[in-house]
């Protein structure tokens, strides 16, 4: 879970830098995929739901 919340900051923060920023377009575009490669990257987590490996 630390990672999704460590993606979604970077998401943010790269989003906000590169619309306010000008020029850095680019950053605005690199973190909407960073935010939408965190979405994919929760749904799976949460599809398997408790499950853990058997041993």
């Amino acid at each position: 879970m630390t990672l999704v919340l460590l993606l979604l900051l970077a998401a943010i923060g790269l989003g906000i830098t590169g619309l306010v920023v000008g020029g850095l377009f680019y950053l605005f575009i690199i973190g909407v995929v960073v935010f939408l490669a965190d979405l994919v990257f929760l749904g799976t987590r949460l599809r398997q739901g408790g499950r853990r490996p058997v041993r």
